[in-house]
C-alpha cells in the first residue's frame, strides 16, 4: 500500500526489527533481494553474499529464516567487532568481547593496554594457539568513558578557575562530587547497570598512564563498589560518585607531585575512565578471585639458571591492589616454576598471610572518607581457608623442615601455589610464558600483564584466565659495563651484585638512611613520614640524594619494609634496600613502585643480610656529623660528590668516594 512499516537505519536496527516484520513484508523484500541489496550498497560485502545466498523459500518456517538472518547478522556483528571499541550500544553491553564507549575522546594509556589486549585475544585466535592449554582466556566486561566527559565536566562545573586558587585535595574532591556529569553520560551508565551486576571497579587511565616514558603508575585512584544495592539509584550514584573522584585525583597531592618530577604540567594531562567487571566470586559476604598477579617479559633479578628473557611472575590469593601494591607475593619464573629459589623456612617467614577481599556488606561505602580501601576488607588468610578457596594454593610446614602441599597436614600454611605451578592443576606458567612471549613480540619491547584466576571446579570445564591489563616497560640501558678490578673496594662505600639501573652519577653528595640501631618494623608509618619531610626540603633545595634503609622499600606491608608513597622519595636518584637477619630482602617488584623505578631511571641496589660479596659500609656514613636527624633518619652529605657506578648488563653497582 506505500506505508510505511518501519525505518531500518543501520545493522543494529535491522537486526533488532527481523522479529516484528510483518510476515508478508519480511516475504516480499526477502524475495526481492532487498535486504542483501540494501546490505551491498552499504559496503557490507561479506554478509550481503550471505543472504543472497539462501531464499526464503528454501525454508518451512518462516520463522527459521528470521533465525537464520539474525544468526548471520550476529555472528558478522561478532567477527567485526571482536576486541574492538565499539559505539554505545545496549545490546553489545552484554558481550564480553566488547569494549563499550561511553563517551568520545582519547580512551587513556590503561584503556589502549584494554583495547591491545582486547584485539589479542579475539582477533589472534588464541584458542587455536593454546589448544593444549586447558585455560580459558578473557577479558572482563569493560567500558570506557573518554576525555571529551572529563573536559565537558570542568568547564560545566566552571572547575578550571577554581582549580587555579585551590590546592587542598579535600576541598577539591568535596567540590568535584557535587558536580553535574553530562545528560548523556547519565543515561547511559542507567541503562549499562541493567546488565551488569557483578562488583566494578572505576579505574582512572590518563593520557600518559601505563606509557612507557612516563607512566604515572599507582598516582590516580581506583575504586571498587560493590554494586548490589536493590535500589538501581544508589548504584547509580555511587558510580557516578567513584568517576567524580577520579577526575580529582589528578589534583591529589601525589600527583602534583609526581607531575613536577617528570616536569609535565597537569594542565596537559586528561583523564578517561575504565569500568571493569571484578574477577571472581562470592564467598560469605566477601568476593574475590582465586588468584591475581602480575608478570614481567624481562626480570631484573635472575637467579640459578633463570635468563633475564625468561621474564617472572608474582601471584597471591585475593584481590589484585595486594600484588601491585607490593604485598608478599609469591614470586616464580614462567619457563622454570618449579624452581624454588627459597628455603622452605625462608618461604615460611616471607608468606601470605592476609589477602585483601571486597567487602559486600556495605553496599554504599564512603569513598571520600575511605579512598580506594572503602569497600576492601584486608583479611587474615585463614578466612580464604574457611572459603576453601586455598586448597591448591597453600602447603603445610612441617616440624622437619618440609613443605607437603596441600592443607592434609596439620602446621603453618605457606602460600606457595605447589599445585599449580609444580604439579599443574592449573597450566598457569603455561598460559604466562605463552601470554608474556605474545604480547612483547606484538608490542616490540618487554612488558608487564595484570592477570586474576577463577578455579572451576567442575570437571570437564577449564579455569578461566583473566587478561586486566598490558603495559609496556622501559628498558634499562645496559651500554655501561662495571669493572670490579678497578674499583678499590676496601674504599667503596658499598657494593651490590643485584641492581637495576645504567651509567654513572657523579653530582651526588646526600645520603638518607635509617639508622639500622634504631629500626623498628613496628613503626616503619613514621619511618616513611620523616623520609617524606626530608624529601620535600631536598626538593626545595633542587638537590637529589641516596637512599637506604632495611627491607622493601614502598610495600604496602609495613612490617617488611617501610612503606613510602612514590612522592615521599621523589628526589632519590638512587634507593638501596638492605636486608637483616630478621628481615630477609625480597626485592620490590609491585607493579606500581617497580614501573615508576625503572621509568625514572632511578638506580636500584639489593643487598642481603649474608653475602659473602655485598656489602655497605655503615662506620663510613656514621662518623660523618647529620645535616639533619630524626628519629630513624639520619641526613648526610659527603664533602665531594660521590661516584655512582651501575652496571646494566651485569646488574651490579658500587658506590665510592671522590677525593
Amino acid at each position: 500500500t506505500g506505508k510505511k512499516i518501519i525505518s531500518i537505519r543501520s545493522i543494529q536496527d535491522f537486526e533488532k526489527q527481523i522479529d516484528i516484520m510483518p510476515d508478508d513484508s519480511l516475504v516480499y523484500h526477502a524475495k526481492h533481494h532487498h535486504f542483501s541489496l540494501w546490505l551491498m550498497a552499504r559496503g557490507e560485502i561479506k554478509i550481503a553474499k550471505m543472504i543472497y545466498l539462501i531464499k526464503v523459500t528454501d525454508f518451512d518456517d518462516l520463522n527459521d529464516y528470521r533465525k537464520y538472518m539474525k544468526f548471520v547478522l550476529n555472528r558478522y556483528r561478532n567477527e567485526a567487532n571482536a576486541g574492538k571499541v565499539i559505539d554505545f550500544d545496549e545490546q553489545a553491553i552484554k558481550e564480553e568481547k566488547y569494549i563499550i564507549s561511553l563517551a568520545g575522546g582519547n580512551l587513556g594509556g590503561k584503556g589502549r593496554g584494554l583495547i591491545f589486549a582486547n584485539t589479542l585475544i579475539y582477533n589472534l585466535h588464541f584458542a587455536d594457539i593454546i589448544a593444549d592449554i586447558n585455560l580459558e582466556i578473557c577479558t572482563p566486561r569493560t567500558a570506557v568513558i573518554g576525555t571529551d566527559e572529563f573536559d565537558t565536566f570542568l568547564e560545566r562545573n566552571d572547575l578550571y578557575s577554581f582549580l587555579q586558587e585551590e590546592t587542598d585535595y579535600q576541598l577539591i574532591k568535596q567540590k568535584f562530587l557535587q558536580g553535574d556529569l553530562s545528560h548523556q553520560l547519565i543515561r547511559r551508565l542507567k541503562m549499562y547497570l541493567k546488565y551488569i551486576e557483578k562488583p566494578l571497579a572505576i579505574r582512572s587511565s590518563s593520557l600518559f598512564e601505563d606509557s612507557s616514558a612516563q607512566p604515572f603508575s599507582g598516582v590516580f585512584e581506583t575504586y571498587l563498589i560493590p554494586n548490589n544495592s536493590t535500589d538501581p539509584n544508589l548504584r547509580l550514584q555511587q558510580m557516578l560518585d567513584a568517576i567524580r573522584l577520579i577526575y580529582a585525583s589528578l589534583y591529589a597531592p601525589e600527583a602534583r607531585e609526581y607531575f613536577r618530577a617528570v616536569q609535565y604540567g597537569v594542565n596537559h594531562e586528561k583523564m578517561a575512565v575504565v569500568l571493569q567487571e571484578v574477577v571472581g566470586k562470592q564467598h560469605d559476604q566477601y568476593y574475590y578471585p582465586d588468584i591475581s598477579g602480575t608478570a614481567q617479559s624481562y626480570n631484573y633479578y635472575p637467579v640459578a639458571y633463570m635468563e633475564p628473557e625468561d621474564g617472572f611472575a608474582a601471584c597471591a590469593v585475593g584481590l589484585g591492589k595486594y600484588v601491585v601494591d607490593g604485598g608478599k607475593t609469591f614470586r616464580f619464573s614462567p619457563k622454570y616454576p618449579a624452581l624454588e629459589t627459597l628455603s622452605p623456612q625462608e618461604q615460611y617467614k616471607n608468606s601470605q598471610t592476609k589477602f585483601l577481599a571486597l567487602d559486600l556488606s556495605d553496599n554504599y561505602p564512603d569513598l571520600l572518607k575511605g579512598g580506594e580501601m572503602a569497600a576492601i576488607a584486608e583479611l587474615d588468610i585463614s578466612v580464604a581457608e574457611k572459603h576453601g578457596t586455598i586448597r591448591h594454593m597453600a602447603s603445610v610446614y612441617t616440624s622437619d623442615d618440609r613443605l607437603e602441599p596441600g592443607l592434609d597436614h596439620r602446621g603453618p600454611r605457606v602460600i606457595n601455589f605447589a599445585d599449580i605451578l609444580r604439579f599443574e592443576y592449573i597450566p598457569l606458567a603455561k598460559m604466562i610464558e605463552m601470554i608474556l612471549d605474545i604480547v612483547k613480540e606484538a608490542m616490540g619491547m618487554p612488558v608487564e600483564i595484570e592477570y586474576a584466576i577463577e578455579i572451576n571446579k567442575d570437571p570437564g570445564k577449564p579455569s578461566s584466565f583473566y587478561l586486566l591489563q598490558v603495559k609496556p616497560i622501559t628498558e634499562i640501558q645496559t651500554d655501561f659495563e662495571l669493572n670490579p678490578e678497578s674499583i678499590d673496594l676496601s674504599k667503596a662505600l658499598l657494593f651490590s651484585s643485584k641492581t637495576m639501573g645504567n651509567g654513572q652519577i657523579s653530582h651526588i653528595e646526600d645520603v638518607v638512611y635509617v639508622d639500622i640501631d634504631l629500626f623498628d618494623k613496628t613503626d616503619t608509618v613514621s619511618m616513611a613520614e620523616e623520609i617524606g619531610l626530608i624529601n620535600e626540603k631536598m626538593i626545595s633545595e633542587n638537590r637529589e640524594y641516596i637512599l637506604i634503609g632495611p627491607g622493601r622499600w614502598g610495600s604496602r606491608d609495613r612490617f617488611i619494609g617501610i612503606p613510602v608513597t612514590w612522592p615521599q622519595i621523589s628526589s632519590a636518584k638512587v634507593i638501596v634496600e638492605v636486608g637483616l637477619p630478621d628481615l630477609p630482602l625480597d626485592p620490590s617488584l609491585g607493579s606500581h613502585f617497580f614501573h615508576n623505578v625503572i621509568s625514572m631511571h632511578v638506580g636500584y641496589f639489593s643487598i642481603p643480610a649474608h653475602s659473602s660479596t655485598d656489602f655497605i659500609r655503615w662506620e663510613m656514613l656514621n662518623e660523618l656529623p647529620p645535616i639533619h636527624k630524626t628519629k630513624y633518619l639520619r641526613h648526610v652529605r659527603f664533602p665531594h660528590p660521590l661516584n655512582i657506578q651501575m652496571d646494566g648488563k651485569n646488574r651490579q653497582a658500587a658506590i665510592n668516594m671522590n677525593h
